[in-house]
């Protein structure tokens, strides 16, 4: 089977299990960023929290976080974990959009990928997988979004090396299928309850995996 075939194949067996994800949660776009930049190496249940202080004191726009005390920020978004780190990467964030489109989020949009990624790539604090998840989830731009259930889902699946780096992974998909925000966006979120749900890092469930068949020797 070809990779193209293969790739639409565990989707529709995703799908077809599991039915649509409806990610990524947020508001507005500007609200889905902010969450890409606070998930971070946290939970989103964490991240909820924080992005509610910010709804409840009325700061989650660019215009009100852009003229917001660092100080407040962080305090803000307490609960996200690592909150003055991650309050400093979203001043750094808010600079960018301050200086690229005059905090005017959606007016990215008409970039095209090539030119707006490394732009975010070059942002301090926003690694590949926060800028494809903004590029994806927020500005609906068809940028394949990687993360640790989708390398681990694919390894065990022999269809990548275990170390393989994440551009490497991102162009697995990227190179074969259509350039499809929505394909993409649920795609991705397909992998990562699978990820969670039964290919766990440490005894997964293999066989009641809705991928189990396309393992090499199924359970």
């Amino acid at each position: 089977m070809n990779r193209v075939n293969l790739l639409l194949n565990m989707y529709g067996s995703m799908l077809e299990a599991l039915g649509p994800s409806c990610w990524w949660p947020g508001e507005t776009p500007f609200e889905v960023a902010v969450g890409a930049i606070l998930t971070q190496n946290t939970n989103w249940r964490n991240v909820e929290k924080a992005i509610n202080n910010l709804r409840r004191a009325q700061v989650l726009t660019a215009q009100k976080l852009y003229g917001l005390p660092e100080e407040n920020l962080a305090e803000l978004i307490r609960p996200a974990g690592f909150f003055r780190l991650k309050a400093a990467r979203l001043k750094h964030f808010l600079e960018f959009l301050k200086d690229e489109c005059d905090l005017e989020l959606s007016a990215l949009a008409s970039q095209d990928l090539e030119t707006l990624r490394p732009k975010l790539l070059n942002v301090k604090g926003i690694g590949p997988e926060t800028a494809d998840s903004i590029l994806l989830y927020a500005l609906n731009m068809p940028s394949f979004v990687v993360d640790a259930y989708t390398g681990r889902v694919l390894n065990r699946h022999c269809l990548i090396p275990e170390d393989a780096p994440y551009e490497e992974i991102r162009s697995f998909f990227m190179d074969v299928l259509d350039p499809d925000t929505e394909l993409y966006n649920e795609y991705h979120a397909l992998l990562v309850r699978v990820g969670k749900n039964w290919c766990k890092t440490k005894k997964p469930l293999c066989g009641q995996c809705p991928l189990n068949t396309y393992l090499e020797h199924p359970v």
